[in-house]
Protein backbone atom coordinates (compact mmCIF):
# COMPACT_ATOMS: atom_id res chain seq x y z
CA UNK A 1 0.00 0.00 0.00
CA UNK A 2 1.53 3.30 -1.38
CA UNK A 3 1.53 6.02 1.48
CA UNK A 4 -0.52 8.63 -0.60
CA UNK A 5 -3.53 5.87 -0.96
CA UNK A 6 -4.80 6.83 2.08
CA UNK A 7 -4.89 10.96 1.73
CA UNK A 8 -8.08 10.66 1.30
CA UNK A 9 -8.85 9.45 4.51
CA UNK A 10 -6.61 12.08 6.23
CA UNK A 11 -8.36 15.11 4.42
CA UNK A 12 -11.83 13.50 5.32
CA UNK A 13 -10.76 13.54 9.12
CA UNK A 14 -9.70 17.57 8.45
CA UNK A 15 -12.68 18.23 6.75
CA UNK A 16 -14.44 17.63 9.94
CA UNK A 17 -12.07 19.50 12.39
CA UNK A 18 -11.18 16.06 13.93
CA UNK A 19 -7.88 14.82 15.10
CA UNK A 20 -6.31 11.40 14.97
CA UNK A 21 -6.86 10.56 18.72
CA UNK A 22 -10.66 12.03 18.37
CA UNK A 23 -11.52 9.92 15.24
CA UNK A 24 -9.36 6.57 17.13
CA UNK A 25 -11.55 7.35 20.41
CA UNK A 26 -14.66 7.69 18.38
CA UNK A 27 -14.46 4.66 16.62
CA UNK A 28 -13.04 2.27 19.15
CA UNK A 29 -9.16 1.82 18.25
CA UNK A 30 -6.15 3.23 19.55
CA UNK A 31 -4.63 5.67 18.07
CA UNK A 32 -1.72 4.22 16.89
CA UNK A 33 -3.67 1.91 15.09
CA UNK A 34 -5.71 4.97 13.28
CA UNK A 35 -2.45 6.62 12.51
CA UNK A 36 -0.64 3.66 10.74
CA UNK A 37 -4.00 3.13 8.94
CA UNK A 38 -4.42 6.80 8.22
CA UNK A 39 -0.62 6.82 6.54
CA UNK A 40 -0.93 3.34 4.62
CA UNK A 41 1.68 1.81 7.11
CA UNK A 42 -0.56 -1.43 7.33
CA UNK A 43 -3.97 -2.76 6.30
CA UNK A 44 -7.17 -2.24 7.97
CA UNK A 45 -9.75 -4.59 9.69
CA UNK A 46 -13.30 -4.59 7.77
CA UNK A 47 -14.45 -4.30 11.65
CA UNK A 48 -12.42 -1.50 11.69
CA UNK A 49 -13.19 -0.19 8.29
CA UNK A 50 -16.58 0.05 9.59
CA UNK A 51 -15.78 1.92 12.86
CA UNK A 52 -13.73 4.43 11.18
CA UNK A 53 -16.60 4.54 8.16
CA UNK A 54 -19.42 5.24 10.60
CA UNK A 55 -17.28 7.91 12.84
CA UNK A 56 -16.30 9.92 9.70
CA UNK A 57 -19.60 9.14 7.77
CA UNK A 58 -18.33 7.43 4.79
CA UNK A 59 -18.83 3.93 2.89
CA UNK A 60 -16.80 0.96 4.97
CA UNK A 61 -16.15 -0.24 1.10
CA UNK A 62 -13.89 2.54 -0.08
CA UNK A 63 -10.92 1.07 2.10
CA UNK A 64 -10.76 -1.64 -0.65
CA UNK A 65 -11.31 0.62 -3.81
Amino acid sequence: MGHEEREWLKEKRLNQGLTQVQVSKQAGISQSAYANIESGRCGVSIESAKRIAATLGFSWTQFYE
